[in-house]
């Protein structure tokens, strides 16, 4: 009876090998698991440029063109900086955003922010990133120069000229056209009083006869290619520009003429 006992405890031994030998497999396949998804993760995790966009161009592209040649009055001014905020909230993860401002030169911008947003901390895995770098980058190359620009908006400097469609087509030419851009989304945002003034077409002169800006050397001077680009003005109330007549419908037609999306007209509060 010793005897059988004994072989029975060395089968119990046997089995109990086994199930240890099949749980550490399950362990061994786990962690084998979890390191498979952690490498598929960060192999898909974008790298970025200095700009911090994607180093196969940005996701989409939203430029904004800001006119304060003349002074704009102070309830103007803050209706133009919570309209920045939202223009700045709606950017995309890997989107691209620029800032320019007109000066009087035809075609001459001083361009004040480029960069994409590179996202902030709140979506990043902790497991194959750092969420605290990730937010910091985010806080300093993206949301406080931002920022700097909405606190500045409104300052102004006088020009005698206004050659908003120069400035339309330089940030188009330069920008806009990048081949890496192609069939990506984008988005111009236009804040101005929306009084073109130039040697080669004046609104000041001549109104918002689309008529008259038609037959004069501005038509052709100025012509820019649109095509998929969603344009959206803001426009300041002066005293100047509240008394002419289809300045809406005068920059819808041009939009449309140039191959454009018109994407709406907005009067901003306020009128100086």
């Amino acid at each position: 009876m010793a005897r059988r006992g004994r072989r029975r405890g060395r089968g119990s031994s046997s089995a109990w090998t086994w199930v240890a030998i099949v749980l550490l497999g399950g362990v061994i396949a786990a962690a084998l698991g979890t390191f498979g998804w952690m490498k598929l993760q960060a192999s898909q995790t974008v790298s970025l440029a200095d700009d911090a966009c994607p180093v196969d161009g940005a996701t989409s592209v939203t430029a904004v063109l800001l006119d304060t040649s003349d002074a704009i009055a102070p309830i103007t001014r803050l209706d133009l900086q919570n309209e920045f905020k939202r223009v700045v909230k709606d950017v995309d993860k890997g989107g691209l955003i620029e800032v320019y401002m007109l000066t009087g030169n035809e075609g001459e911008l001083k361009r004040t922010f480029h960069a994409c947003n590179p996202g902030d901390g709140s979506g990043a895995d902790p497991w194959i990133s750092n969420p605290k770098k990730i937010q910091k980058r985010w806080e300093e190359a993206f949301n406080k120069p931002l920022r700097e620009i909405e606190d500045r908006m409104g300052t102004s400097y006088e020009s005698e000229r206004s050659p908003i469609m120069a400035g339309i087509q330089r940030i188009v030419v330069e920008s806009l056209a990048d081949p890496k851009l192609e069939d990506r989304p984008k988005t111009l945002f236009v804040a101005s009083d929306m009084m073109e003034h130039t040697d080669f077409f004046s609104m000041y002169k001549s109104g918002a006869n689309y008529g008259t800006f038609e037959k004069s050397p501005a038509r052709d001077r100025f012509r820019v290619p649109l095509d998929g680009v969603d344009v959206k003005f803001l426009a300041f109330q002066r005293a100047a520009s509240s008394k002419i007549e289809g300045l809406s419908n005068f920059w819808a037609t041009w939009v449309v003429a140039n191959r454009g999306n018109f994407n709406g007209y907005e009067r901003l509060t306020g009128i100086e």
